[in-house]
């Protein structure tokens, strides 16, 4: 599948809110068309959104019709103030953001010329996007020594390759496992309210020919506590430096049941989701997504008109339930305001 490509036309998305009844794909010819696709969930997880920003940078600057380096400089200020806007708990897409930013200035400090300028950022955009996924597969290859064989892995929203641009990081490993013959089969979470356990992580999972048994979010303990889990694998919208690690709402409660029946509890992320420049868990900001995500299912309502709605869309786990966090340049384990620099660092 395609989560993100870029084309001469434009962004090329894989609409997720059609899945898993339409595979649709959405263009995107400018970027802010870019931002509200990000905004609107047509594409969704933190690796495939940072991609998604750098993209839509770099089809902003290529839209551009600055004819100097100054006016170039000014609209590429609110480009990136556009997409920054779009959603604010996962790191990636600053990241992406800031990489896209840090090239720019090296150009126009250079003073490369206007067509030289929107080449390169065409070319990194691009090179993100292969980085990802060559870093999902790094960090899945690492995750394998942690999964026991013949047991069942759980797992909660969607970190496939959906979430990324390619081969993902939860489902990354666990894609890993069974090509090492570990012979797994997978617990996937509906993870409500926007489903994306059942809509995404079955359908991605399903696709592969990977056995996936789908379960409801209150059913989690029940299996947790049957002896049938060997281990619980989530991705991470962003980790703090302390290794507290905002994920989809539930996350937490997976962790504490999974710790209160010895189950491990594995993090797998890449680097770029990781931000040292927060010290924990409570200094990341918890987006709130639309009521309609929660009274609402497919567009059918399914509470009384005019009841009050909470709908944060991630929660954070304090890193005394995290046993370990898988990444491209491996594993790292408690005491992980040590563990997470040192791997940042190599």
């Amino acid at each position: 599948m395609r989560t993100i490509e870029w084309t001469p036309e434009g962004v090329v998305l894989l609409d997720q809110r059609k899945l898993p009844r339409r595979e649709e794909y959405h263009l995107c010819r400018t970027y802010q068309e870019v931002a509200e696709a990000i905004r609107g969930m047509i594409i969704r997880g933190a690796p495939a959104i940072g991609v998604a920003a750098a993209m839509g940078i770099a089809l902003g600057v290529r839209q551009s019709p600055a004819a100097s380096l100054d006016t170039l400089k000014a609209e590429f200020r609110g480009i990136c103030d556009t997409l920054a806007a779009t959603r604010p708990t996962g790191v990636n897409l600053f990241w992406a953001i800031g990489r896209m930013r840090l090239l720019f200035d090296d150009l126009v400090e250079r003073r490369a010329d206007l067509s030289a300028i929107r080449a390169r950022l065409v070319e990194e955009a691009q090179k993100i996007k292969e980085e990802d996924i060559a870093a999902n597969r790094a960090l899945g290859d690492y995750g394998v020594a942690l999964v026991p064989a013949g047991k069942t892995v759980m797992t909660i929203c969607n970190a496939g390759a959906l979430a990324t641009a390619g081969y993902g990081t939860a489902l990354g490993v666990i894609r890993s496992a069974i090509r090492e013959g570990k012979n797994v089969d997978v617990l996937a979470l509906e993870t409500r309210p926007f489903l994306q356990g059942a809509r995404l992580t079955a359908w991605e999972l399903q696709r592969d020919h990977i056995p996936t048994t789908l379960i409801t979010d209150n059913m989690a303990g029940h299996f947790l506590h049957s002896g049938r889990i060997g281990c619980v694998v989530v991705g991470a919208d962003r980790i703090a430096a302390n290794g507290d690690v905002a994920n989809k709402i539930g996350t937490y409660t997976v962790a504490v049941l999974a710790k209160e029946n010895g189950v491990p509890f594995y993090v797998a992320a890449p680097l770029s989701t990781v931000d040292l420049n927060i010290p924990s868990g409570d200094a990341i900001p918890i987006e709130e997504r639309p009521a309609a995500e929660v009274i609402e299912i497919q567009g059918v309502p399914i509470a009384p008109a005019g009841i009050a709605v909470s709908n944060p869309a991630f929660d954070v786990t304090p890193n005394s339930y995290v046993s370990a966090i898988i990444t491209e340049r491996g594993v790292a384990r408690p005491p992980y305001t040590e563990s997470l620099r040192e791997l940042k660092q190599r």
